[in-house]
């Protein structure tokens, strides 16, 4: 008996990049993500991904892009923004107010 055959949740989609039209393989929800970043920031998919794609990141394009995302998401990550939606503190800062 061989080993299960597992099936791949990573999505193909194209989109035109810095050097044409290319495929790139992420998982649903970092699709979703990007979608939901193009959007915000007023932007089709294909300049978004150029845009990253122009900050040289070391890994290559798809990584470059799960970068970008984590990044995005983790600079709206404030304090206030984790207030407004009632997300618990950070430890450090739930030890500062016991000692208040």
């Amino acid at each position: 008996m061989g080993a299960p055959v597992t099936t791949s949740r990573l999505i193909n989609r194209n989109v035109v990049a810095q050097r044409g039209r290319t495929s790139m393989r992420l998982e649903p929800e970092l699709w979703d993500a990007l979608m939901e970043i193009s959007d915000r920031e007023g932007k089709d998919m294909s300049t978004l991904v150029r845009r990253i794609e122009a900050t040289d990141h070391p890994g290559g394009r798809t990584s470059a892009v799960r970068v970008f995302v984590l990044a995005y998401f983790r600079s709206a990550a404030t304090e206030d923004g984790h207030a407004a939606v009632r997300h618990g503190m950070r430890s450090a800062d739930r030890v500062t107010k016991a000692a208040a």
